[in-house]
């Protein structure tokens, strides 16, 4: 018979998921440090982390590859901390967040814009699990792709508190983990370490752009962050678990994707290279739990925070119908992209691109929450222009500090910084890399503008 304890918990589950946009009540906040440790470190462990380690040893070597790995590991996973301390403390979702920061209407931005791109990274996730899979035990792609979509929006309508508690701590972590430890081993015993720690680097990517690489997969999760940890029971703990859950997922998985290209001979750096790769390595069956359980919390989190920001542009949007929308249009991208052959884009441009974008924002909310101290609970009403020049100001120098970008970008950032302001393209030779120059680039015209408010006229005539 169920304690009073765990009926509590299961009825907690239950309303947990409907909260929408809404502060969530002290009573329903049943996350523990360690259920956010182990949330953040599962989240942390992918293939796709594994791939982006193996764009940096070619570059770099393997013992400077570590020391990215390490920077970037550690420097990354404080704004991912911080914005989950934020949400926990006021209990509102990520978007929520920055209401006081751009002002409502001008929240709807990066809200829209984190909803395209998580039902993006939904259909690729989907698209991925389904194609190895299918590679594993034969079906067919569409059986595995119908699998994997309702697996994950049963996971999504159940909501944080069901994913940690009933399905993570119970099961899906420790699977992830000892597929992790299993692939470690084979790799460092079947490798020959010597070579793997003395061979050169070729060069091509300066040391602090490899370090934006490793920063750039924690800062993504930015806006998502505080859909999460509003749900923690205490702001110290769940930011401890939520840093050292996800710095220590990260610089494993990373550091592992650099190991497989040395010690394994990968020589197809790609997904379907890095599946083959283990697959060879440590059994086929492995990359299948690998996905099918490593990667199903990311495709939880990509729709449940999809949701979750549409409501933050509409709070009358319910919650469960914009999942299963969500998980929808996911499935069917993940469709469409199963019929068609050759490469989804080049990823680790894409990986810059998500950098500069959140990586400057991040820079505006710490002067607006932490210095500035400006907590009005998200009743900041029309759009702060401040806080949006100093997030395009960050922007900005972000990708004069990165050399390429996708498509055309790249001609375009040169055209701008170049020809018509006569600045050097890239800044400093990127050896300054790009998340650093950004960030304060953004927090310290946020603050000067500020300042310059402040004097001429009454902030809030002005701001909003």
């Amino acid at each position: 018979m169920a304690t009073v304890t765990e009926r509590l918990e299961k009825a907690l589950e239950r309303e947990a998921p409907s909260w929408g946009i809404r502060p969530v009540p002290p009573d329903h906040r049943r996350l523990s440090g360690r259920d956010l440790a182990v949330l953040w470190a599962d989240l942390a462990i992918g293939l796709l982390v594994a791939l982006t380690g193996a764009l940096l040893v070619p570059s770099l070597g393997f013992p400077r590859a570590l020391l990215a790995i390490g920077a970037g590991s550690l420097i990354g996973c404080v704004p991912l901390a911080l914005v989950g301390f934020a949400g926990a403390r006021e209990g509102v979702p990520g978007m929520v967040l920055f209401r006081p920061v751009l002002g409502v209407r001008g929240s709807y931005l990066p809200s829209v814009l984190n909803v395209v791109q998580l039902i993006g990274w939904t259909g690729f996730e989907f698209w991925a699990m389904s194609l190895v899979a299918n590679r594993m035990l034969h079906l067919s792609y569409g059986v595995w792709l119908a699998i994997v979509a309702v697996v994950c929006t049963a996971l999504a309508l159940g909501g944080p508190i069901l994913l940690v508690r009933r399905w993570l701590e119970r099961f899906g972590a420790w699977v992830v983990v000892a597929v992790g430890c299993w692939i470690t081993f084979r790799v460092l015993t079947h490798a020959n370490l010597s070579v793997v720690w003395h061979a050169p680097g070729k060069g091509g990517l300066p040391f602090w752009l490899a370090v934006d690489l490793v920063i750039a997969m924690p800062v993504s999760w930015l806006p998502l962050v505080a859909d999460y940890n509003r749900f923690a029971r205490r702001n110290v703990s769940g930011v401890a678990g939520t840093y050292w859950g996800y710095v220590l997922g990260n610089a494993w998985f990373y550091a592992l994707g650099a190991l497989l290209v040395l010690g394994a001979g990968l020589s197809d750096v790609s997904p379907a290279g890095l599946a083959t790769a283990i697959a060879g390595l440590a059994g086929g069956w492995v990359v299948l739990l690998a996905l099918l359980v490593g990667e199903t919390d990311e495709a939880f989190a990509d729709i449940y925070s999809s949701a979750v920001s549409s409501q933050n542009v509409g709070s009358k949007i319910p919650q469960r119908p914009a999942i299963l929308f969500v998980a929808a249009a996911g499935t069917g991208l993940a469709a469409w992209l199963g019929t068609r052959a050759g490469s989804v884009g080049t990823y680790e441009q894409f990986l810059f691109l998500l950098g500069s974008v959140f990586v400057p924002l991040f820079g505006v909310f710490v002067a607006d929450y932490f210095l500035l101290r400006r907590r009005d609970g998200g009743q900041a009403g029309g759009v702060r222009v401040r806080a949006l020049i100093a997030w395009a100001a960050g922007f900005l120098v972000y990708q004069w500090s990165v050399p390429t970008g996708p498509g055309g970008w790249p001609d375009a950032m040169k055209t701008l910084f170049h020809s018509w302001l006569h600045l050097p393209f890239p800044l400093w030779d990127s050896k300054a890399g790009a998340s650093i120059p950004a960030f304060f680039v953004a927090l310290a015209v946020y603050l000067i503008l500020g300042a310059v408010v402040r004097r001429e006229a009454p902030a809030d005539r002005v701001s909003r």
